[in-house]
């Protein structure tokens, strides 16, 4: 279930010689004048000073690199900023419309409407202060037993509603709830527990120790006791020893990130009598009632060391020290929205410590974000309405159609494959399922409460409601054509357990996609992402599910054995990129992106050829075809990011840096003689060693 997730971050010669050095000489290539309104590149940000076979990344970016600040309130920026921004100034003047309108009482708009202006109203949070979470806290303080410690633990459950990154779900609650179809029944939706219990982003913050780690600690250290002392706490001090020496526990018990994105190592079916025998600890009676899961007969148990582990410290650890946690669990969560104080506390770690942003975004811009959030399909249904033509969704779904298409005439061609893998590959094409722009069916708000001058419990009740509508899956029939995302998120996901994908409305527009720009741009740029979303059907992950999404072995042992050795080629090219001084990316943890990185960009160049109908691309600006689609994929990962930020996202991520992504070109032939790359530049890689799976 770890998927697709687009980070939004993820970015020497004399000016005489620099211009012989455009690319359009390159093979002799013709240079003429553009005649094209707008071919999808920034042409004054390719640095000529840079040998593409050198360094791609830059040679696509590094004017842009040269020139371009992060801005103050964000730890990152690119290309994938440049289309949140737009997505996040459409989706503002939506939602300052509807706020500033008459609404009527119970309609979307009067809930959107509402949901702003509470989050907006400072003032009124100011009065309001800890009130908000007087009821939280009292049901902590009443907490005696450990039997009450389980009822409080299970009614804190929350649905995690991100198939992107349900592998690496990081809750402060104990256990998260992610609800999809059996991996080996898809025939019904299952429950699966997924673990959770610490306030950092990951295991690593707590366990690593790695100098810039142990830093974050101690400024962690700070941070909790700054805010229990805020909060009134008496000895706040020891307490936020006790807390994060009680997380750190929690950390220990959980399993690594690899580990988590193992398939088979999540196929973990346990009876409901089985979780008192093989997680001791926790009275999973009183917890699952609590959590109303107590009518489940099975959960998948996707993590089932850490379930364990954590199971096991809940009867072991001091339950003052649970209560102190659970206690400063709730302030950490709500921070954001209570008053300014503690808002800022939490900003300054989470924001600034965590991730090097100086500043903190405008409050419009949050409640924005939060609104969207908490109330998505409401506002996606008056995005799709003003944003996305049907002219537009016509015009993507036939670039889709077309990859889908080169894919599958890929397999015809891959010589290693045999018969028998290759049938199954191509029925898995043939129902692969695509939506474009936003779902058939819209999430119900009717029973949805919210009120203008309740920020806090108008996003726990959105919380609520949210896990109401994923138990209710449970006893219903799976739906093959569920969305997972909003219309206005600008992102993309592959399902593989749905063998569907979802390419929101907002990530379909410029710079990705131009339905008036250069083809070769749009096939570079989009087609890039779309081709990367087939081909997780047939990553390290995707490989493992059939076209009914399945988890079933259908391949030859021959094939498997080439599968497997050519994902070790890859992890080893991606272990040897340095992101940050002496910190290197992951291989194994980015496997499955980089596979679809390879894998969708060979597709989507094979459909842009074809695309062409056997007619020479014109010569635009002076570039060739070939070389306008790799520098609007190149330019597609234009990225800065803060150090802390970078180093946030090796510790959590399955991506690997923007930078690295864009020099997935190195794997695709066509490449090499766009920009006459040559053996001893530093991106060059002989023929065999060149990484083709799909």
């Amino acid at each position: 279930m770890q998927r697709f997730r687009w980070i939004l971050t993820a970015a020497i010669l004399s000016s005489t010689t620099a211009m012989a050095a455009l690319p359009a000489t390159v093979g002799g290539a013709p240079t003429a004048k553009s005649s094209h309104p707008d071919i999808g590149i920034d042409l004054k940000g390719v640095d000529h000073g840079v040998k593409p076979g050198d360094d791609f990344f830059h040679y696509a970016n590094g004017t842009w690199v040269k020139t371009t600040q992060i801005p103050a309130d964000r730890s990152s920026t690119g290309t994938f900023l440049q289309v949140f921004q737009l997505a996040e100034k459409q989706t503002s003047t939506l939602i300052r419309n509807v706020a500033q309108g008459h609404a009527a009482p119970g309609s979307n708009e009067r809930k959107i409407a509402d949901y702003y202006a509470a989050y907006m109203d400072e003032a009124n949070i100011e009065k309001r202060g800890l009130t908000p979470l007087k009821s939280e806290f009292a049901l902590i303080d009443a907490i005696k037993t450990r039997d009450d410690l389980a009822s409080v633990l299970g009614s804190q459950m929350r649905a995690d509603v991100d198939p992107i990154n349900a592998t690496n779900f990081q809750t402060e609650n104990l256990f998260g709830l992610f609800v999809t179809q059996g991996l080996e029944d898809p025939s019904r939706n299952m429950a699966y527990l997924l673990q959770g219990g610490i306030a950092m982003p990951s295991r690593d913050y707590y366990l690593s120790q790695d100098k810039d780690m142990v830093e974050a600690r101690a400024k962690y250290q700070t941070y909790v006791t700054s805010l229990l002392k805020l909060a009134g706490t008496p000895d706040a001090e020891a307490q936020a020893k006790a807390i994060i020496t009680l997380e750190t526990k929690i950390a220990q018990a959980q399993e690594s990130l690899v580990d988590s994105q193992d398939v088979h190592k999540a196929n973990n079916v346990w009876n409901a009598g089985d979780f008192a025998q093989k997680a001791p600890g926790l009275n999973w009676d009183a917890y699952f009632k609590a959590a109303s899961l107590d009518g489940q007969k099975q959960i998948d148990v996707w993590q089932p060391s850490g379930i364990t582990g954590l199971a096991k410290l809940v009867g072991s650890e001091s339950i003052d020290t649970w209560k102190q946690l659970l206690r400063y669990h709730a302030l950490d969560q709500a921070a954001p929205l209570l008053p300014k104080a503690y808002a800022d506390l939490n900003f300054q770690f989470y924001g600034t410590t965590l991730q090097g942003t100086p500043k903190q975004r405008e409050r419009w811009k949050r409640a924005v974000n939060a609104t969207n959030t908490d109330l998505g399909d409401a506002v996606g249904q008056l995005y799709v309405k003003r944003y996305f033509p049907a002219s537009s969704k016509a015009k993507i779904e036939e670039l889709v159609k077309n990859i889908v298409a080169a894919f599958d005439q890929r397999l015809d061609t891959l010589a290693w494959m045999t018969p028998a893998t290759r049938a199954k590959a191509k029925e898995k094409i043939a129902t692969l399922r695509v939506s474009v722009g936003y779902p058939d069916t819209w999430r119900d708000y009717s029973s949805l409460q919210i009120s203008a001058d309740d920020p806090i419990g108008n996003h726990e009740r959105s919380v609520a409601q949210e896990y109401k509508h994923q138990l209710a899956k449970l006893s219903q029939p799976v739906d093959k054509g569920e969305w997972w995302m909003t219309p206005q998120t600008v992102n993309a996901v592959n399902l593989p357990l749905q063998n569907a994908l979802n390419f929101p409305a907002a990530i379909l527009q410029p710079p990705f996609f131009d339905p008036n720009a250069d083809i070769a741009a749009n096939y570079g740029s989009i087609g890039a992402i779309i081709g990367h979303e087939i081909s997780h059907s047939f990553d390290n992950t995707g490989a493992d599910f059939d076209a009914q999404g399945k988890m079933e072995n259908w391949w030859t042992p021959a094939d498997a054995e080439h599968f497997e050795a050519a994902t070790k080629k890859l992890v080893k090219q991606y272990d040897q990129y340095e992101a940050l001084p002496g910190l290197h990316v992951s291989g194994q943890q980015t496997l499955g992106e980089n596979i679809a990185d390879v894998s969708g960009l060979t597709a989507s160049y094979a459909a842009y050829h074809a695309s062409l109908g056997g007619k020479p691309a014109p010569v635009i600006d002076g570039l060739s075809g070939d070389q306008r689609f790799f520098l609007a994929f190149g330019q597609a990962w234009r990225s800065k990011i803060r150090d802390a930020a970078q180093r946030q996202r090796l510790a959590t991520d399955v991506h690997a840096p923007a930078e690295f992504r864009a020099l997935t070109v190195r794997n695709i032939d066509g490449w090499y003689d766009a920009f006459n790359v040559k053996s001893g530049e530093k991106l060059y890689l002989a023929p065999d060693d060149r990484v083709k799976i799909w």
